[in-house]
């Protein structure tokens, strides 16, 4: 199934068109694919690229790619890194089988025409961690921590910036919940050093508001001086409801709609081109209309980089994961990924294929895809 090229004729009314590969933000904040404006939702895919960087014989990422592609499903995040410290041992000692295997996965997206959001630190201490530095690092331009992560930045998007799997950047997986927690003490970092961690933590593990932004901000200049192009993602939840209030005074007080509203735009700062939340529940579901409001303020296109149901389904599971997919679309979502597909992690709960318990999920994505490619097409024609 020529998905890729099917999503470029759509977005471009049929006609070839000469602009760069993947996503990209518009000057008024639309998502745009191949140029042009563009809505869809995939899947994260989380351990396409861990799996075989563990195993390298665990390639049947393949038969994955090849289901998504079937059922339409336009694109998958994935960790473009290992979770753990030790996780990151091949690249330290063997780069080039590193990137071979990563090469493969592009590789086989792009032979089943599957987009890629590759995800590049997932884990906030893993980083700080390698180079032997605490968590809040992050935050200085000078630290190994950010050197580190220019230089894996520099390989990594200079490598895949031709490929045409590649549709955006995201630097990690919610640094922002952690930011100025009251209670933060109690929620420093896993210490498990057979996995690569120190053996202990400090005060200085504990991140802020402004240093999570200056990470963000140094990782979405060092991707736009190889790829000026391509959509930049943090890889945030939604801000806590007290967000505003922990920065300002490490209090729990609930934030107002306005102090939301800053802390949104806030933490995907400046060249970071996008706004990043999740959607799980129907408290989740109910904020999507206001951040669509900060998404056209700063004209950002909103990502609900994970939204989804865990356990067996029973009627009422299925009919909040058909409330949270109505959201999406009622909201006019731009972008939008199902948590997670076929992820062995998590196989008693949360892991969706086409074959499980879950599937339905899978499915009702696959309509929803078919429902947008619809409407963008009846706009298109005369």
């Amino acid at each position: 199934m020529l998905l890729l090229l099917t999503l470029f004729l759509t977005a471009s009314g049929g006609r070839a068109a000469d602009v760069s590969p993947g996503l990209s933000a518009g000057d008024d904040g639309t998502l745009r694919l191949v140029g042009k404006p563009y809505r869809g939702i995939g899947v994260n895919y989380y351990d396409t690229f861990v799996r075989t960087l563990a195993e390298p014989s665990r390639t049947n990422y393949e038969a994955g790619f090849r289901v998504l592609a079937g059922l339409g499903i336009p694109f998958a995040r994935f960790s473009a890194g290992g979770y753990w410290p030790a996780e990151w041992g091949l690249y330290q000692t063997n780069r080039a089988e590193h990137f071979a295997r990563l090469d493969a996965v592009v590789k086989s997206a792009e032979r089943n025409q599957v987009g890629l959001i590759p995800s590049l630190f997932w884990l906030l201490s893993t980083v700080p961690d390698l180079v032997g530095e605490p968590c809040n690092q992050w935050g200085n331009p000078k630290s190994r921590t950010q050197a580190f992560m220019r230089d894996y930045v520099r390989e990594v998007v200079t490598r895949y910036r031709a490929s045409p799997a590649i549709w955006a950047w995201e630097f990690g997986n919610e640094y922002n919940l952690v930011a100025d927690l009251p209670n933060a003490a109690d929620h420093r970092p896993s210490v498990v050093p057979s996995l690569g961690t120190p053996a202990a933590r400090s005060a200085r593990d504990e991140l802020t508001h402004e240093q999570i932004r200056a990470a963000f901000t140094a990782f979405s200049m060092e991707v736009h001086r190889y790829d000026p192009h391509r959509l930049i993602i943090t890889g945030n939840a939604f801000p806590r409801v007290s967000a505003w209030h922990q920065r300002a005074e490490k209090s729990w007080a609930k934030d107002t709609p306005e102090q939301f509203a800053q802390m949104l735009a806030g933490d995907n700062p400046g060249s970071v081109n996008s706004l990043s939340v999740r959607a799980y529940d129907t408290s989740d579901a109910d904020r999507l209309g206001a951040a669509m409001g900060v998404a056209a303020q700063v004209h950002k296109p909103l990502f609900v980089g994970e939204f989804g149901v865990p356990g067996n389904p029973t009627p009422e599971s299925r009919k909040r994961f058909a409330e949270i997919l109505r959201r999406l679309e009622s909201e006019q979502v731009p972008l939008a990924a199902l948590w997670v597909f076929d992820f062995d992690g998590q196989a008693d709960d949360w892991s969706v294929t086409a074959t499980n318990a879950r599937a339905y999920q899978l499915e009702a994505v696959a309509e929803a895809n078919r429902r947008l490619r619809r409407a963008a097409s009846s706009r298109l024609t005369p």
